[in-house]
This record gives structure tokens, C-alpha cells and sequence, in this order.
């Protein structure tokens, strides 16, 4: 077994808050020790790190890979090596595909190609209804039977309370998490935009902030019904909060996360219709950023996310109302994110706690985490260097990224899954 050794490293530890220089040893694919400058043990290979920072894999729960049925726009390879490049050496996919998956066969069939295709770790996530229609629940204990690791319709709202309250009280009963999007979809339909003095300016069909806040209360009720366990995927308005947090004080098994695009972008970003900051739910004001900024740093927010959705030119390459909304983000998420430490709005562990160990823990996984016993699931990375993103260079399939052309901080040096090196910069 390969003792390999990281000296000289910025270790951030999300579990006990820390940042500071030191080093880890491991030992095959676990974290066997770990410790302050002074007294390293021997080892096979030593890896000195120039005290850059050495963190937990990012743990990205809601990526959208789209096989079966548009191939093309990406592929299990395509997006584990995009992955392995942004630092995430786990993903949860999401089951938005043509099928969708929602049957144990394609559940299986979708398992075995990711993890023959990808470089990194892939949990597949099902579907909560069949065909995410929102009329029949999925077979949930064969789905799980099967490894599927949570339940979802994605942006596709189940809008009959009774489907979904069976839903809920079904996953109650084998303890499976369901993930939903917290919209009202009669106020939220056809909407392009954020309304406010921005959409009428720009003419954009719009959507309140408040549709989200309704969307969240009535899941929340049904929650109180059931007793589920339940994850918001994204919360990006101030309205939805004080429901949220109302939600977690009265001892609900409610966790939240937001995307990272929501976080670093608003509304005035669209700017002359540029369709690549079309994103679902449409960006918000600076106001509302700055709340989920605040509700992540107090921990009312759980998780980012880079709800990577890959669209090609022909659906995006259209007049504003018509293009297709979704922006890839597999490895834009850690330099987007480190735009709110250099703003000095969320230090690094803060912002590990919400990319590696709060999704770890949600989807009950060992790693997400520098500790002893911990999988060597390992990002190495610059959180200082500058680069301009050229979209053309990124490894997905798909270039629809807003962040095109933008200087951004902060570079992946190398990535580490069970701690074999999956990718390592030039």
C-alpha cells in the first residue's frame, strides 16, 4: 500500500473551521494522519504543495449529464473530466434525461456507464415520478434497491399536493431523500426573468421572488405531514428564508442549497439579452444575492452547487425568451466560488462546508472531510492564481458558461479520488 505524503500544504478543514499549514499522509485510498509543520512521518512519495491550499473533493449535488438521449451536448467522460479539472470528485446526477430515469433497468444502465466513463465518483439520483410527469410515484425501494441516492423531478414541480405527499410519506418510510425545486409552477410559467424595474425595462416575461417563497411553504407543510427527508435544491431569494429557517427551528429534516451562479451573478448581468446568464430560476436582484450569501455564512443555506446544465449553441442562440435556460459549470464552480473569498464575504472553510462536507453528509458519504479514516478524495489548488476563462477550453461538451471572457482567481492544480491523481495541471 502507497504511503503518499502532502507537506507544506494549506490544509482547509471545513469540519473543525480551520486554515492553516501542515501536512496529511495517505495510505491507499484513506487519510491515515495529519498534523501541524513539524514532524512528518516517512512515506513512499512526498508531494510538496508550496503552501498551497490542499482541501476535501467538492461533492456537486445536482449535475445534469445528459445520457441517455443528448449525448451531445454531454457525456459521462466528457463531464467526469470536466469535473476532475473544477475539483469534484463526486457527482450526484440528476435523473432530467430522455428517458428520464426512472426505472431501476436505466437506473443500472446509467450507473455502470458513468462509472466506466467517468474519472471520479458518480451517484445517480432517480426520479420521483414517472417520466418526472407528476402523476404516479417511481418504485422507490427498487430505485434505491438499485443505488440510486435521492429522489428528484428536477425543475419539473409536482404540482399535485396528494402525488406528492404520497411521494414524501413512501420516501418516509425507507428513509430516502427527496430533492425538489421550490417554485409555485403557475406564477413561475413561461417566466424569463426576475420581475422588478429590469424585466419591464428589458421588456422579459417575469416571475416574483414570492414564487419561490410559496413553492417553499407548500413543501414545508407537506413536510410537517409526512416527516420526509427533504432538500431544497435552490433557495435565491430573501423572501424564502425566514420559511426556511422556521422550517429547521421547528426540527423538520430540511437541508437547502443555492448555485453558484445565484451566488456570484444578478439580474443586471443579462445586460443586452446574453441568453448564457439565462438560468433556471432566472437571476435575482443584488439584494437577494447578498441574502443567500448571509444565509450561507450563518449556515441557514447548506450547499452549492454548480447546477451544471449543458445546452448547445442552436437552444441558446436564440432570442432571449426562447432560449433554453442552464449554463455548464463543472469547472467554473471552485474559481466562481473563490469570488466570495476574495471579497472577503466567506472564507474557505465556509465555503468547503458547503461544497464538500454539508452534501457529503447529506447524501450520507464518508468524505467531504480532512480527517483521519476520511476517503482521499483530495483537491490541490491556487486560490490566488488569475486567468481569463476561455469557453472553448473548458472539457464539457457544451460552452454555455456566462462566465466566457471573465478574469477570474483561483486554479485546480490537481485533483485526488480515493488518492489516485485524476487530473493534474501543466
Amino acid at each position: 500500500m502507497t504511503r503518499t505524503l502532502f507537506t507544506n500544504a494549506r490544509l482547509i478543514n471545513p469540519e473543525t473551521g480551520t486554515d492553516g499549514l501542515g501536512w496529511l499522509l495517505v495510505e491507499g485510498s484513506k487519510i491515515t494522519a495529519m498534523g501541524g509543520e513539524a514532524d512528518t512521518p516517512g512515506a513512499d512519495e512526498r508531494l510538496d504543495c508550496a503552501g498551497q491550499c490542499l482541501a476535501p473533493g467538492i461533492v456537486d449535488i445536482g449535475v445534469k449529464v445528459c445520457e441517455p438521449g443528448e449525448r451531445h451536448k454531454e457525456s459521462y467522460r466528457s463531464a467526469g473530466l470536466a469535473a476532475a479539472a473544477g475539483g469534484i470528485t463526486t457527482m450526484a446526477t440528476r435523473p432530467d434525461t430522455l428517458p428520464a430515469i426512472d426505472s431501476p433497468e436505466v437506473l443500472e444502465f446509467v450507473a455502470r456507464r458513468a462509472n466506466e466513463a467517468a474519472p471520479v465518483n458518480v451517484l445517480v439520483m432517480a426520479a420521483l415520478t414517472k417520466g418526472r410527469a407528476g402523476r404516479e410515484m417511481t418504485e422507490i425501494g427498487f430505485l434505491m434497491d438499485a443505488g440510486a441516492i435521492a429522489f428528484t423531478d428536477c425543475d419539473h414541480v409536482v404540482s399535485d399536493t396528494k402525488v406528492l405527499r404520497r411521494a414524501l410519506t413512501y420516501a418516509r418510510s425507507l428513509g430516502a431523500l427527496v430533492i425538489c425545486h421550490p417554485q409555485d409552477p403557475g406564477l413561475s410559467a413561461g417566466a424569463a426573468a426576475t420581475s422588478g424595474k429590469f424585466a419591464s425595462l428589458r421588456g422579459l416575461p417575469a416571475v416574483s421572488p414570492m414564487a419561490e417563497r410559496m413553492g417553499l411553504d407548500r413543501d414545508i407543510a407537506l413536510l410537517e405531514m409526512t416527516g420526509a427527508r427533504y432538500h431544497a435544491d435552490q433557495i435565491t431569494t430573501a423572501r424564502a428564508l425566514p420559511a426556511l429557517e422556521r422550517a429547521k427551528r421547528n426540527g423538520l429534516d430540511i437541508t437547502a442549497g443555492t448555485s453558484i451562479h445565484h451566488l456570484t451573478l444578478n439580474e443586471l448581468d443579462v445586460s443586452d439579452y446574453r441568453t448564457f446568464f439565462k438560468v433556471k430560476p432566472p437571476l435575482r436582484s443584488e439584494d437577494d444575492r447578498q441574502a443567500v450569501i448571509e444565509a450561507l455564512r450563518s449556515g441557514l443555506i447548506d450547499i452549492i452547487s454548480s447546477m451544471h446544465t449543458p445546452q448547445d449553441e442552436e437552444s441558446k442562440r436564440l432570442p432571449f425568451e426562447e432560449a433554453a435556460s442552464g449554463a455548464v459549470a463543472l469547472e467554473t464552480l471552485l474559481p466562481a466560488a473563490l469570488r466570495l473569498y476574495h471579497a472577503e464575504a466567506l472564507d474557505l472553510p465556509t465555503l468547503f462546508r458547503a461544497m464538500s462536507l454539508n452534501p457529503a453528509r447529506r447524501l450520507g458519504l464518508a468524505s467531504g472531510r480532512l480527517a483521519v479514516g476520511a476517503p482521499a478524495d483530495l483537491v490541490l489548488f491556487d486560490p490566488h492564481k488569475p486567468f481569463l476563462l476561455d469557453r472553448f477550453a473548458l472539457r464539457s461538451k457544451s460552452k454555455n458558461t456566462p462566465f466566457d471572457g471573465a478574469r477570474l482567481q483561483g486554479k485546480v492544480l490537481a485533483t485526488y479520488v480515493a488518492g489516485i491523481p485524476v487530473y493534474e495541471a501543466d
